[in-house]
């Protein structure tokens, strides 16, 4: 699932998620991926009815996916100039997840970002006691990295934008890994 905003498609993109968490088939969310796979855990093994993320109902009753605390005053003011987490962030993978194990049981990488938008930490407790992992984390903010299902052959998604360092004859791990549980998935 690749990264992208807005409402066009979005309810789709979530149905996606949820056939590909139920049927096992192997799921790579970037950034948006992320957000979608998260809200349709929150709506469906949570039972949180309706979480979303404020960016296409800013009045949800369950907003799983928001702007950063600091980001809020801005956008309110329309002031979207340096209101987007840009850049290369630390993060922190958890050791056995399968984050970690892409990366070759790396403790810390650091991933190149470009969103407004983030996993709200205040339903963290909601969704991990529900089973989903939190694999990956920034250790400076707290903000979610990295989600995962520990039982299923690869359900990854990244905050952050894997591709913008992926090259044709160096590939990102996580591309590699994805595809390598996917050519298994087809056979």
């Amino acid at each position: 699932m690749p990264g992208g905003f807005g409402s066009r498609g979005i309810e789709g993109k979530i149905a996606v998620a949820r056939y590909c968490r139920q049927n096992k088939i192997p799921y790579f969310g970037l950034c948006y991926g992320l957000q979608i796979a998260v809200i349709e855990f929150a709506r469906t093994i949570c039972g949180l009815r309706g979480a979303h993320t404020t960016e296409i109902n800013p009045s949800t009753k369950y907003p799983v996916i928001d702007v950063m605390e600091e980001q809020k005053e801005k956008l309110r003011k329309n002031q979207y100039g340096g209101s987007m987490r840009l850049g290369a962030y630390e993060c922190e993978l958890v050791p056995g997840s399968h984050a970690s194990a892409a990366y070759r049981r790396a403790k810390s990488i650091s991933e190149r970002h470009r969103h407004r938008y983030e996993v709200n930490n205040a339903y963290l407790e909601a969704l991990t006691k529900k089973g989903l992992v939190i694999s990956g984390t920034n250790p400076q903010t707290g903000l979610v990295e990295v989600i995962e299902l520990p039982k299923h052959p690869f359900f990854i998604g990244t905050q952050f934008h894997p591709e913008l360092q992926s090259r044709p004859m160096a590939p990102h791990p996580l591309f590699l890994e994805f595809i390598k549980v996917a050519s298994k998935k087809k056979r």
